[in-house]
């Protein structure tokens, strides 16, 4: 009986390291920064104001409430939880703000109670998430409900308003001729990207996203970290609803309502990783204005807000696709 025998193929033990044009174009980052040139570019075209920058600057105060939520929230989900309840506690802080300070309260210990109100919603969030394991997307959608619920307990049907003049208006304010919700957006912009992409904090999220049960054998704090970012959502929501209450003058309890979809958007059109482990606060802040530029610019051509719903709904349906391809391409 004879034997034979096969040259055995080489192997390969890995695959070859991609070309550094691919690393730096390929890149969710990349994506939103090529549409957001493109969406200017467009609205250039449909009014001469998106040339002037004052435009701009002025049109994203409607936006950075949700655009400073939206940095938190990129977090959240970077570390593979989700928070659909923000507009609502944005909501009900700024109702409970409001119904303390018409019943006397100084305004600055109404503020305060804001602040503490957000803190409580978004302890209670990640209590039910952390503690007792239920998924974040039920809780905060259930939360959801809950909050805006208690805002309209405390709220009514009516606007509470009549604040005092140095307190409204706050789109209006101007530092070197830049709105002062645009200065704040920024200043926690590169605050949180700072954290995330230079502290042991900012890894540990990265990793709890990435591999939870790896992360516990690791031995970082999984628990710690998702409690602190569900209550740093809470107090960023509060923070939103005061801003919200200062540039409207008044309080309703449906104020940012459909705000959830917007804060989303942002984040996915950013490029981060829906399921967690991946993603940048560098992207939520170019999605942030690209946002600004879609919406603004939809306006200004007097598309309905029906359209401009779908607009957004398809937009994020795409960046989820397009960012879910990016990382698979990147993982070959």
């Amino acid at each position: 009986m004879t034997m034979q025998t096969e040259t055995a193929k080489p192997t390969r033990d890995s695959a070859d390291a991609r070309p550094m044009w691919q690393v730096v174009l390929v890149r969710p980052e990349v994506m939103t920064f090529a549409l957001l040139v493109g969406a200017f570019i467009i609205a250039s075209n449909l009014s001469p104001f998106f040339s002037d920058a004052q435009f701009i600057l002025e049109s994203s105060t409607y936006y950075v409430e949700y655009s400073i939520i939206a940095l938190v929230l990129t977090l959240v989900i970077i570390s593979g939880e989700i928070d659909l309840s923000p507009a609502a506690m944005m909501a009900l802080s700024a109702c409970v703000f409001a119904a303390l300070y018409q019943a006397g309260l100084p305004i600055g210990l109404a503020m305060i109670a804001s602040l503490a109100t957000g803190v409580l919603m978004g302890l209670f969030n990640g209590i039910l998430v952390v503690v007792f394991k239920l998924p974040s997307i039920i809780v905060t959608i259930g939360t959801l409900t809950l909050y805006r619920g208690l805002a309209q307990v405390l709220a009514g049907d009516r606007s509470i308003g009549k604040f005092p003049q140095w307190f409204n208006g706050i789109d209006y304010r101007l530092i070197l001729d830049v709105p002062v919700p645009v200065i704040v957006f920024v200043i926690i912009s590169v605050a949180l990207a700072a954290i995330l992409g230079t502290t042991v904090i900012g890894r540990q999220i990265y990793q709890v996203g990435t591999s939870e049960i790896a992360s516990i054998h690791a031995g970082i704090r999984v628990r710690r970290i998702k409690l602190g970012l569900f209550v740093a959502m809470g107090v960023a929501s509060s923070i939103g609803g005061l801003l919200t209450a200062s540039r409207l003058a008044s309080v309703r309890y449906d104020m940012a309502t459909g705000g959830e979809l917007q804060m989303v958007l942002m984040v996915m059109l950013g490029g981060t990783y829906i399921f967690g482990g991946r993603g940048s606060i560098l992207g939520t802040f170019l999605a942030s204005w690209l946002l600004v530029i879609i919406a603004t610019g939809m306006t200004v051509a007097n598309i309905a807000i029906t359209a401009q719903l779908i607009v957004m709904g398809a937009l994020l349906i795409i960046s989820i696709i397009a960012t879910n391809a990016i990382y698979a391409r990147t993982q070959r």
